[in-house]
């Protein structure tokens, strides 16, 4: 289910699968560093890595789906926004990104069973720059004890520990390692608080 094809049906289906906007722990996290270069992983159709550009940052916005990616250019920015992003076909599971290459690697709810998921992970980790912020973000276990629809695969889902663990410690400082809450609205239309797993790391 988590392939190419898989991702494709799912954008084709809807007319927008995705709200829109940044997601909030990106802006929450990384509003405050230096821009620089930057690779968003799982872009989707395009929110973070425009709200990236628009901020400075020079952006290789990666996705499996060739549909997302095609929504994600036809969103209308200026130029200038335009010319910082890369939009990049490709699957990060199957070929690791170049290492020590970026000042910032997002990856905001990338959901995969647990050895492609940590696979990915070091791989992510590995292509950040010394000195460099990794942002790590997923739904947490709790949430698959609310009425909130989420896959009923408790292998798809992580903690901050989870992914702090996968770091070399001699090569990394925690910043943030939480599970953060948020309320979000369940199908009967109920109020319903949410876990976000949020792990930030800079690269020593």
């Amino acid at each position: 289910m988590f392939d190419g094809t898989f991702w494709d049906e799912l954008y084709r289906s809807r007319s927008a699968v995705w709200s829109g906007n940044p997601n909030i722990h990106l802006v929450n996290e990384v509003s405050d560093l230096t821009p620089g270069s930057a690779l968003d992983v799982g872009c989707g159709e395009g929110a973070d890595a425009i709200w990236l550009a628009e901020r400075g940052w020079r952006v290789t916005a990666a996705d499996i789906s060739s549909v997302a990616l095609e929504r994600a250019r036809a969103v209308v920015v200026s130029v200038d926004v335009a010319r910082r992003i890369d939009w990049l076909h490709t699957d990060l599971v199957a070929g690791a990104p170049p290492s020590a290459s970026y000042d910032l690697v997002s990856a905001q709810f990338m959901h995969l069973p647990r050895a492609p998921r940590e696979l990915l992970f070091r791989r992510l980790a590995a292509s950040v720059k010394p000195q460099g912020t990794l942002l790590i973000v997923g739904h947490h276990p709790s949430d698959l004890q609310t009425t909130v629809p989420r896959p009923p695969k408790p292998e798809l889902f992580y903690t901050a520990a989870d992914v702090a663990a996968l770091l070399e410690p001699n090569n990394w400082d925690i910043i943030v390692e939480v599970s953060r809450e948020r309320s979000t609205t369940d199908p009967a239309g109920r109020i319903v608080t949410i876990h976000d797993a949020v792990l930030r790391a800079r690269r020593r």
